[in-house]
């Protein structure tokens, strides 16, 4: 009995692996076309004739500073991910092992900021960031979101499942609470601290929206703010669509793959107790 379910369900996890990575390979692929090719009918899977076209134009044109979007998109992500998960940890930690009136309010007050749609801060965070005069800086693209409350209650989430004796050990030993956290919490936490960072990390690299509204000049735009421009309303070259897709891809996919044993570890231990 369990050989036809094995190989039932390892059928649908090829089946279903396929479907994901299909787009993955498509995009690849088309990004080595010529531009004719790449706007065929019907679509092909093979490029005929391969080329590198595409990667050469969006490298060298001068109206299109992929290397300087990557760049930038690269800095404002990192940074972004470092502040989300500073701030989360100390809100997270004060949230699950400090005791003080209000706390269950306060933490209820920041989960019910995760049912607030995003698009509805747009405007008050232009007119906040136009008063610093971060308009068409990378702290637009930074700061705003550096408060996460979803890592706020993922984070505290990990915190609770981790014994508090670990913690009575150190008191007694005379760590300050600071101490603990540091050499305690955190190096225990790893999993959970690297799961936010790339979730942070990835919401700021993906991110389209808001930095269409806050950059404004070629030179400061993220590379899918960026990509955006090579669609102009009579043409779209897919060739260039690809290629700037693929090398957008490329640091998302690399993170992930040194990062998922991580990833897999604090989803399933940030579930333990709530």
């Amino acid at each position: 009995m369990r050989t036809p379910r094995t190989v039932v369900r390892y059928t649908l996890l090829v089946v279903l692996g396929l479907v994901f990575v299909s787009p993955l390979v498509f995009m690849l692929v088309t990004s080595f076309k010529t531009r004719g090719d790449a706007s065929g009918f019907p679509p092909s899977w093979i490029p005929n004739p391969f080329s590198t076209q595409a990667y050469e134009s969006i490298l060298t044109a001068p109206g299109t500073p992929v290397l300087r979007w990557f760049a930038n998109s690269l800095v404002a992500a990192l940074a972004n991910a470092a502040l989300v998960v500073s701030t989360a940890a100390l809100a997270a930690y004060a949230l699950a092992r400090m005791h003080f009136r209000g706390r269950n309010v306060v933490f209820g007050l920041i989960i019910a900021t995760l049912f607030v749609p995003p698009v509805i801060l747009v405007i008050p965070n232009y007119l906040i960031v136009g008063e610093l005069s971060w308009l068409n800086t990378l702290a637009a693209v930074i700061i705003p979101t550096a408060a996460s409350a979803f890592g706020v209650f993922f984070l505290r989430q990990f915190f609770l499942a981790i014994p508090e004796e670990l913690e009575e050990a150190a008191r007694l030993d005379g760590a300050s609470p600071l101490q603990i956290f540091v050499r305690v919490v955190l190096p225990l936490s790893r999993p959970a601290l690297a799961t936010l960072a790339l979730l942070a990390l990835l919401a700021n690299w993906n991110d389209f929206l808001w930095p269409v509204y806050v950059l404004f000049s070629p030179e400061m735009q993220t590379l899918p703010a960026g990509l955006s421009t090579l669609q102009s309303a009579n043409a779209v070259r897919y060739d260039l669509l690809m290629a700037g897709a693929v090398i957008a891809s490329v640091p998302v996919l690399v993170l992930f793959v040194f990062l998922q044993r991580f990833i897999i570890e604090g989803v399933s231990r940030s579930g333990l107790k709530g």
